[in-house]
Parts: structure tokens; C-alpha cells; sequence
């Protein structure tokens, strides 16, 4: 008895593991037949990559093209205050120091005027006696003339009676010595006419020279008064100080530059600029054309603009430079001071024919890639005439009218399959519609048991996907996730 039980229970051990092993046969075998299922299926054959670009309809039109360039903020009247008279500042007035306005007329400082009224005292004293020497000489002047007459009246009365002597003598009435006695008188009545006018010359050279002494301590006065009205100093224009070295009680000497004064209301902005854009900006006759301009400075993220206009060019070009130097003058100042480093922006002639494209759309080689109608790409040739920051003004020809791509990268080029994005109205990117797949009943089978059986899913996506799968079609980029043994996102 106990034989026939340990046969039976032999028996029954033989046939549990005969059954474990046909069981772990027919399992390996499905499980070969279903990868040579998926190896012949979709998952085996070989799909063409399709890139998603943006799409950008290449429109012609005039374009104004703009000229970046960088310049120097400069002042167009500047004021050097530099001492007139040398000597010690003995006055500064209210409010001079750096950075403080002041208008015209202003006094800014006084030097001691001790030495200048001095030399006013002397020069007012050396005026009073040439005025003296003045009245003098032509009070000898006027004495000098009367003495000439007289001198002349007395030659006249010897002058008759000799008349009468030779009458006289003709007649017999008188003697040979008589009449030269009288023509002796006449001779000496003569040399005191000589005499006389001779002093009366020396009297006129005399007046001419004190007249002429006169006139230079007349100057000499002047000088002076201007000397000692120079010890104040007065703005000559309304502005603003700039490097202020003003210290009461400080030895100044002639013409040391003190400080300057800068009119904030008058800028202008030095500009260079290549030859080749120098070029662009005049017309046939070599003139500058009449162009608008914007300037800009970025102060802590912040732009102060200001309109502004070419006003002329630099007539020369300093050694070890190049291009050309052009001033844009500022028609609202307000916030640049001399010496900002800002951005000037200079309007060129208007282009016609062209299109305003994206830097980004240009390849190296200088190309733009087509979107042809088979969503295939293609490449033209662009011939690029200016550069506007990140955006190109190429010639539109050939490329009026196409759809190129917005961003070119790396990946593309001509003969890529791609899925363009195109843009709404408003600049909105368009929704594209999912591209969907049609699932046979045996596909969908699987996928839902694939679903069904994958622990590690989430339930929320389980059956949303149980719900996709159940439809005639899907998206195809939901498909490929799970044949990829993926799960889908959250999202897709």
C-alpha cells in the first residue's frame, strides 16, 4: 500500500513538471512570434524624418534702411574761463561750482584789483599832465604865430620905406648910403620873418607831440581801467560749469584756465563712419543729403532718445584714422551731456524692390531655404544690401511671393521633408491638426492589452489612452510613443 502511494505521487510530480515545461515552451514561442510580428510590422519600416519649421511668405515692397552707428556726444558752444590778470582771488560768486548754471552776466569770481587800481592812479596821473603840456604847447604855439606877424608887419614897413629911398634916390633927393642902410633894414626885417616862423614850427611840432602824448596815455588809461575791470570775471555765456578750480584765496596766473562753461541746450554727436556707408549718405554732387537721425543712450535700462539731423562732415581725416566723420546735431538735448558714448541711427535713401527678412532666414553660403509645395525644401541665392541688426534687406527678384524658413538650422537643407508652421494675422503661430493613424482590429487589440498591462502608467493616462485606442484613428505621435515602448505624457 504504501508503494502504490509514493508511485502515484511520483506520477503526479512527473506530469507537473512535464506540464511546467510545455507551459514555458509555448511561452517562448509566442514571444518570438510577436517580436517577428513587430520586426515585420510598422516599427520595422524605415519613416523619413519630418522637421517642424517656421514658414515666413518672403513680400516686396520699399524699405528705408538705417545706418547703426556709435559716436561721442560733443558741445557746440563751449566757454574756457581763464584768469584775465594774474593775482589772488578774493571773491567767488554765489553758487559757482562744478555742475551749478549760470547765466550770462553772471560774476563768478573777483582777483584782488590793489595793483590794477594803482597802475589807474598812475596812468589817470600821467593823462593829467599831458593834458598840462598840451595847453602849454599850444599856448606857445598861439605866441609863436602873433610873433610871426609881427615879425611880418615890421618887414612890411621896411619894405615901403626902401620903396620910398629908391624913389628918392631916382630924384636925386637922396644919397647911395641911405638907400643901403634902408635895403639893409629890409634884409634883417626878412631874417626875423625867417626867425619867427621858424619858432612858430617848433611850436606846431611841440603842440603835435603833447597832442600825441595825449592820445597814448589816453590809451594807457584805458588799458588800465580795462585791466582792473578784467580782475572780475563775468559769464559770458549761460550754461553749465565744468571743471571748476575756483579756491578763494588762491594765486592765479594770466590766462590759467579755471573752469569752462558748457551750453547743454547745443549738442552735437561726432559720428564715423566707414567710407562705404559715408557713401550712402550723399547724393550726386557730393553733398550730405538732408537725413534724419535718432540718437540713443541706454542709462541702467533705461533710453533717452532725441531726434536729431546730419549736419555736416569733418573736412579732413586725422592721421591713423579711416572712413569718414559726420555730426548729427541734437534737436532735443534734454539728459546727454558731453562725453555720453551713444547709439546714432542715421535714415538712408529708400529702397525699392526688396523685402525685410529675419538674419536668422540666411545660411552661410549666403541662401535662403524654400518651401516648396510638396513641403520639400529648396535653395535660392539672396543677395543681401544691408544688415539691420537682426533682421537683412535682401533683393527680392526670384523670392517675391515664396514661403522660406523663418530659422534655418543646422539640420536643414535642401531636400528635407518639413511641417511648416505659418503664422495668423495677429502673429499667432496656427495650430496644425495632428497627423492621425487608422488602427486595424488586431492592432488595436494589442495596444489596449499593451495599455492594460503596463503596472507602472498611471490610471488617469491608462484609460485616457484605452479611450483614444478605441477610435477609429489616433495620433500618430501617440502611436509611435507606445510601439516605442513608452508611455505617453501627462499632455500628449
Amino acid at each position: 500500500m504504501r508503494f502504490l502511494t509514493r508511485s502515484l505521487l511520483g506520477l503526479f510530480l512527473a506530469a507537473v513538471s512535464v506540464s511546467g515545461l510545455v507551459y514555458a515552451g509555448a511561452t517562448l514561442v509566442s514571444a518570438i512570434q510577436s517580436r517577428a510580428e513587430n520586426a515585420n510590422g510598422p516599427r520595422g519600416e524605415a519613416r523619413e524624418r519630418v522637421f517642424t519649421v517656421q514658414a515666413l511668405p518672403v513680400t516686396t515692397g520699399q524699405v528705408e534702411p538705417v545706418l547703426s552707428a556709435f559716436g561721442e556726444v560733443r558741445s557746440q558752444r563751449t566757454l574756457e574761463l581763464r584768469a584775465p590778470v594774474g593775482g589772488r582771488i578774493i571773491e567767488l560768486g554765489d553758487g559757482v561750482e562744478d555742475g551749478a548754471e549760470v547765466s550770462a552776466g553772471q560774476v563768478l569770481f573777483r582777483v584782488d584789483p590793489a595793483d590794477a587800481e594803482a597802475a589807474l592812479a598812475l596812468a589817470q596821473s600821467d593823462l593829467t599832465r599831458a593834458e598840462a603840456e598840451l595847453r602849454e604847447a599850444e599856448r606857445a604855439l598861439t605866441l609863436a604865430a602873433e610873433d610871426v606877424a609881427a615879425a611880418e608887419a615890421q618887414f612890411d614897413l621896411r619894405a615901403r620905406a626902401l620903396d620910398r629911398r629908391v624913389g628918392l634916390t631916382e630924384r636925386g633927393v637922396t644919397t647911395e648910403a641911405a638907400l643901403e642902410e634902408a635895403e639893409l633894414a629890409v634884409a634883417s626885417a626878412r631874417q626875423a620873418v625867417v626867425g619867427r616862423k621858424q619858432a612858430q614850427a617848433s611850436a606846431e611840432a611841440r603842440a603835435d607831440q603833447a597832442r600825441t602824448a595825449l592820445e597814448r596815455q589816453n590809451i594807457t588809461v584805458a588799458e588800465a581801467e580795462r585791466r582792473l575791470a578784467d580782475t572780475t570775471v563775468r559769464a559770458g555765456i549761460s550754461g553749465s560749469l565744468a571743471d571748476v578750480a575756483l579756491v578763494e584765496g588762491r594765486l592765479v596766473n594770466t590766462s590759467e584756465q579755471l573752469a569752462r562753461i558748457i551750453d547743454p541746450s547745443s549738442l552735437e554727436v561726432s559720428v564715423r563712419v566707414s567710407t562705404a556707408q559715408y557713401l550712402r549718405l550723399i547724393d550726386e554732387n557730393g553733398r550730405l543729403r538732408d537725413a534724419g537721425a535718432e540718437v540713443a543712450l541706454e542709462v541702467a535700462g533705461y533710453e533717452i532718445a532725441s531726434p536729431g539731423r546730419l549736419v555736416r562732415a569733418s573736412a579732413t581725416v586725422a592721421t591713423g584714422q579711416s572712413g569718414r566723420e559726420v555730426f548729427v546735431e541734437l534737436a532735443n538735448p534734454r539728459g546727454f551731456r558731453p562725453g555720453d558714448f551713444v547709439t546714432v541711427r542715421l535714415s538712408e535713401p529708400a529702397l525699392d524692390d526688396v523685402a525685410l527678412l529675419p538674419a536668422s532666414a540666411i545660411t552661410v553660403g549666403g541662401e535662403v531655404l524654400v518651401i516648396g509645395e510638396d513641403d520639400r525644401l529648396s535653395a535660392r541665392p539672396a543677395n543681401v544690401l544691408r544688415r539691420q541688426g537682426d533682421n537683412v534687406i535682401v533683393e527680392a527678384g526670384a523670392l517675391a511671393g515664396l514661403e522660406i524658413v523663418r530659422e534655418v538650422g543646422p539640420m536643414l537643407g535642401a531636400g528635407i521633408l518639413v511641417r511648416p508652421l505659418r503664422q495668423t494675422a495677429d502673429g499667432q503661430l496656427q495650430a496644425e491638426a495632428p497627423e492621425m493613424v487608422m488602427l486595424d482590429p488586431e492592432r488595436r487589440a494589442r495596444l489596449i492589452a499593451q495599455v492594460e498591462g503596463n503596472t507602472r502608467m498611471p490610471e488617469p493616462v491608462r484609460a485616457r489612452l484605452i479611450a483614444q485606442l478605441s477610435q477609429d484613428s489616433i495620433p500618430a505621435s501617440t502611436l509611435e510613443r507606445l510601439e516605442d515602448g513608452a508611455a505617453p505624457r501627462q499632455g500628449g
